[in-house]
């Protein structure tokens, strides 16, 4: 099985970036806790992140092309109004579970929207970096 772990805009600075409400976990340790735990199924992960919504979608599109079982991805602030980002997720037929670190429902009105939602097949929010595991393993469950 393999899956893509997507992370949007400013989760490069996880660890550094108001740890109050992301935590002190960086992003290269949420992708290596990933991978540990996938392996133990036999599962490879193919991380990506970008600050750029462009190519967080040709990502998406090339994944499709490789026979990819399923995305993981916390779009950041796309989250709220990337609907390029939402197609193209419909578009390629993968199973996809949207993640957040923190609970967007209880921030700031703007952050309670997510365009992305409806295309996944479930949206995990506010476990911090083990929201990451609990997806995987929302995916895993699905592939048996």
């Amino acid at each position: 099985m393999k899956i893509a772990l997507i992370n949007g805009p400013n989760l490069n600075l996880l660890g550094v970036r108001e740890p109050d409400i992301y935590g002190k976990v960086n992003l290269k340790d949420i992708v290596k806790m990933v991978k540990r735990e996938a392996k133990k199924s036999g599962t490879r992960v193919k991380a990506f992140q970008s600050n750029h919504e462009g190519k967080i979608i040709d990502f998406i599109h090339r994944i499709r092309r490789k026979n990819f079982n399923g995305i993981i991805i916390n779009p950041g602030a796309f989250t709220h109004y990337s609907i390029a980002i939402r197609d193209a997720i419909k578009a390629v037929n993968i199973p996809t579970v949207e993640v957040h670190i923190s609970d967007i429902e209880k921030r700031e009105e703007f952050r309670k929207l997510s365009v992305i939602k409806d295309v996944c097949i479930t949206q995990i929010k506010g476990m911090g970096p083990k929201g990451y595991i609990e997806a995987l393993h929302v995916l895993l469950k699905g592939a048996k």
